[in-house]
């Protein structure tokens, strides 16, 4: 995106150093980096930044305002309530694609939201041990406004330890170590101490939760949720049996609370509008399809990783729907060819990371991730066998 950045880092980057960068990476925590490591990060103009960043804010808005828990009560399934919710989420994601408008301009557009942490500890490691490597441009920077890593850090800690011991405080997930984001959990723990905890480990009394911490039956206070609870339903009836405790009446403080994955959702997409968001709409609202169908991507509310997604869509994928009011339709968006690689251009999507510190009345943008794809759309499907592609994050200009 900054064709001088590019052709200097092109032109500098070599196999070997490459291969050096990931072994280093790979060799913080062996055999938990399953996914493949892209060569490049993306550099972010501060024109492209401000625009991504203006998006949020406008999103945001509506978020902390006071009507936004009614706008979205219909957004949490009913028997995956859970009690106990705050005020606010702890987190945002904003997902962008980098996408080119009918002038040939680039500009981001909103993919999806998501009221739920992602690779937040991860993306230091990958920032530290990148620049280890390979050159960083002066004034760039992976990290959102004034933050740098120390503070981010600290905020991170702030958020999820509060003021707690490290040791009364979780990282609850579904088979935590056999998770493809694992090593992000396992940063986390090296970062602030906090250790991976399944939930099928969870020791119920009452209303309290303990786990067993290096054979102490240890009190939980905060839970740093990583719980999807589409997941948990993929699983045996033992452990969805054990998930039930999640619905209980308990005596933790949530962060960030289950309930905000679906307030802050592809649910929310219909009530945003901004020139950088696609216009979506509920499917069972809309009285008459659009006649260019093939323009719209179909997509259900209540999935994650891109499952159910339909990308060509017909009237007869339409027709197939059973429940309408559980769809969306979005306009479909032009991924950019933007990042130049030694074969063919890649497309980028641009995740911003959004911060909550209790007390504060709004989020603020903090940090980022970024995918990089040849194929038809992000994501290891459809990037089998192809080089330049894959986990990475942005350098923005400052």
């Amino acid at each position: 995106m900054v064709p001088i950045i590019r052709k200097d880092f092109n032109k500098s980057f070599t196999k070997e150093r490459y291969e050096a960068f990931l072994k280093e990476l790979h060799n913080v925590h062996p055999d938990s980096i399953e996914f493949r490591v892209a060569e490049t990060p993306v550099f972010v103009p501060k024109g492209f930044t401000k625009k991504m960043l203006d998006a949020c804010e406008s999103i945001v808005d509506i978020i902390v305002d006071p009507k936004f828990k009614e706008l979205t009560k219909n957004a949490i399934p009913k028997h995956l309530q859970v009690a106990g919710e705050n005020d606010h989420s702890h987190f945002i994601a904003f997902d962008f694609g980098i996408c080119i408008n009918e002038a040939g301009e680039y500009e981001p557009q909103l993919i999806e939201m998501q009221g739920f942490p992602t690779l937040f500890a991860y993306e230091v490691l990958l920032d530290d041990i990148f620049r280890k490597h390979f050159p960083v441009p002066a004034k760039y920077s992976s990290y959102l406004g004034n933050y740098e890593k120390e503070s981010y850090l600290q905020l991170l800690k702030e958020i999820i330890v509060g003021n707690e011991n490290p040791e009364n405080v979780i990282l609850l997930e579904v088979f935590p170590h056999k998770q493809k984001t694992r090593i992000d959990f396992y940063c986390t723990q090296d970062y602030l101490g906090i250790k991976p905890v399944c939930l099928s480990e969870l020791i119920n009394e009452g209303r309290n939760l303990y786990y067993m911490n290096e054979g102490k039956k240890t009190e939980i206070k905060r839970i740093y949720n990583r719980v999807i609870f589409d997941d948990l339903q993929q699983q045996s009836a033992e452990v969805q049996g054990k998930g039930n405790i999640l619905f209980e009446d308990l005596d933790v403080q949530w962060v960030p609370h289950p309930n905000w994955f679906y307030r802050i959702s592809k649910y929310t997409l219909p009530f945003m509008h901004h020139p950088y968001v696609p216009k979506t709409y509920f499917l069972n609202e809309i009285k008459q399809m659009p006649a260019d169908l093939v323009n719209y991507v179909l997509k259900p509310l209540f999935s994650f990783a891109g499952q159910g997604v339909v990308i060509d869509v017909t009237p007869a994928d339409i027709e197939k729907v059973k429940d309408p009011e559980n769809w969306i339709l979005q306009r479909k968006v032009k991924y950019a060819d933007v990042i130049e690689t030694p074969d063919i251009p890649a497309k980028a999507e641009i995740r911003i990371f959004y911060f909550w510190k209790d007390g504060e009345t709004r989020p603020v943008a903090t940090n980022n991730l970024a995918r990089l794809s040849k194929g038809k759309m992000i994501g290891v499907r459809y990037n089998k066998d192809k080089e330049w592609v894959g986990g990475s994050f942005c350098l923005f200009e400052k």
